[in-house]
């Protein structure tokens, strides 16, 4: 299943941000549900109820993101146009809630994954046996999502099939190269949720981590390099990202797995983009679709190409 971008829309930059920003969103009714973690804290997540015996997805959204991305809401909208259910598991703090936990969330976060795909899992197979039981992750989604997968190795055949869409696959480089040029853009957007979160949390917590340099990091790796790294169990930034990475573990995964990645995505230039010896892994790197973009027909298009791809891939493999 090609993808070839609209004559009207070049280059990474304006494939990732014009989906993102001027793409009409589908209009969805969800159904929330509040669990409590394991460690007293809690986690929202978004429902679309489908039909009996056919398969559910859970999707796993990207950095600040949540159930109202544009992804997101495509791709549901994909889930209920064939009958099927799905979840967005809002990572803490994304749901529109602080969260309680000194804890946020981050791209290596597979233990969270692990508790998050297993309860859903138990639930719905003992609803309904026969259905498919699916998994995909966006962006740091993707990452966490394979992380788990690898890390798990045979253990994760509780899923059917997986996709990963426009992982930081190698955070690194990734981290670096958001640091640069015009890719300070996205950054910035990052930071303006990012820093008033961490403010609430410092007041839910005091001295968890340096407010000065929290609100002075100018890019991801200042910011990881005082906030998540530390919080989550990092020596750093450097450590952080490194063990993080998927790409470390792309080789373990042994559930069937799309990993799909533009090579014009400016979070992770085609020079990074890693091989893979698993016979379960499909590398799938079109020339064209920045940052989880994928956008087709006349301005400001429509996010259909991206949610067909991650559907075909789980029915075939599946």
């Amino acid at each position: 299943m090609h993808y070839s971008s609209p004559f009207w829309l070049p280059g990474g930059h304006l494939q990732t941000i014009i989906p993102a920003l001027f793409m009409k969103k589908p209009a969805l009714e969800f159904r929330r549900e509040r669990w409590h973690t394991p460690d007293n804290d809690f986690i929202d997540l978004d429902f679309i109820d489908g039909e009996v015996g056919k398969p559910f997805l859970v999707l796993f959204h990207g950095l600040e993101g949540s159930s109202d991305s544009h992804y997101a809401r495509a791709t549901m909208d994909a889930v209920r146009a064939r009958g099927w259910s799905g979840v967005i598991p809002h990572f803490r703090g994304c749901s529109g809630e602080p969260n309680l936990a000194p804890r946020f969330y981050h791209s290596g976060d597979s233990a969270e994954i692990n508790w998050i795909l297993r309860r859903l899992q138990l639930d719905w197979k003992a609803r309904h046996p026969q259905a498919k039981f699916y998994a995909a992750g966006v962006s740091l989604g993707g990452n966490a999502l394979l992380r788990w997968l690898g890390e798990s190795q045979q253990s994760a055949n509780i899923v059917d099939a997986a996709v990963a869409v426009s992982a930081p696959l190698d955070l690194t480089n990734s981290g670096a190269t958001l640091s640069r040029g015009f890719n300070w853009v996205y950054t910035q957007k990052f930071l303006q949720t990012l820093k008033p979160k961490c403010l609430a949390k410092l007041s839910q917590f005091p001295g968890l981590f340096d407010k000065d340099k929290m609100l002075s990091a100018r890019n991801l790796f200042e910011f990881d390099n005082v906030v998540t790294a530390p919080v989550h169990g990092y020596r750093d930034v450097q450590d952080y990202w490194h063990r993080a990475s998927a790409r470390l573990v792309i080789d373990d995964i042994r559930v069937p797995t799309l990993i799909l990645n533009a090579k014009n995505d400016p979070f992770l230039p085609a020079r990074f983009l890693p091989s893979c010896q698993s016979v379960s892994v499909q590398l799938e790197y079109p020339e064209h679709g920045g940052h989880v973009g994928f956008a087709q027909g006349p301005f400001p298009g429509r996010l259909t190409w991206l949610p067909q791809r991650i559907m075909q891939h789980l029915e075939q493999h599946g």
